[in-house]
């Protein structure tokens, strides 16, 4: 069974988009190409049990193995070193994508503390969006009870929109919730 984001793109929001934007060509329809989450632990560096953690629920909440990031540089100032576990990372594609897609803008976003929409300036100049999550326990999958403390993340939305408005107008298609 294909997700409900992905048949609603294919049947409802291309046409409305080639109509918008006077696209002739059906592949030349912006899409969105993969949803990247990262969660980043500077906490880390002192204990690496707390990576362990942010893996296990990373993963329940994208149903795909999280890669472990490592540092890039060596910052003195940060008692870092490169080479260090860091953080966390995983991409999406596909059916995993979308579901994921369905999951944060019906479930997750609303669940957020005083939720009034994400913030329309997110965008990167070249279609791409990223959301900051404060708190990953806005995911129903993740056992409030298990887990030690909230933890932050980015979610980005890669688009192959020419440009912002384009990105802007699939999302808010798409069910995104934009704020004022």
């Amino acid at each position: 069974m294909a997700a409900r984001l992905k048949e609603k793109y294919q049947k409802e929001i291309r046409k409305k988009m080639q109509d918008e934007f006077a696209i002739k060509n059906v592949m030349a329809v912006p899409k969105v190409e993969k949803v990247v989450l990262n969660m980043g632990m500077g906490e880390a560096i002192a204990n690496a049990k707390v990576l362990d953690s942010a893996v296990e629920e990373l993963a329940q909440i994208t149903g795909q193995k999280p890669v472990v990031t490592k540092a890039k540089k060596s910052i003195a100032s940060f008692k870092l070193r490169a080479g260090v576990p860091i953080g966390t990372m995983v991409t999406l594609r596909g059916e995993k994508m979308y579901e994921f897609l369905d999951r944060l803008i019906n479930i997750a976003l609303p669940r957020v503390r005083d939720f009034r929409g994400v913030p329309t300036k997110s965008f990167d100049g070249r279609g791409n969006y990223t959301i900051g999550v404060r708190d990953h326990f806005i995911f129903p999958e993740v056992d409030v009870t298990r887990a030690d403390k909230s933890k932050g993340m980015n979610i980005t939305i890669v688009t192959n929109a020419k440009n912002d408005e384009q990105a802007r107008f699939l999302l808010r298609e798409l069910g995104m919730p934009f704020g004022k």
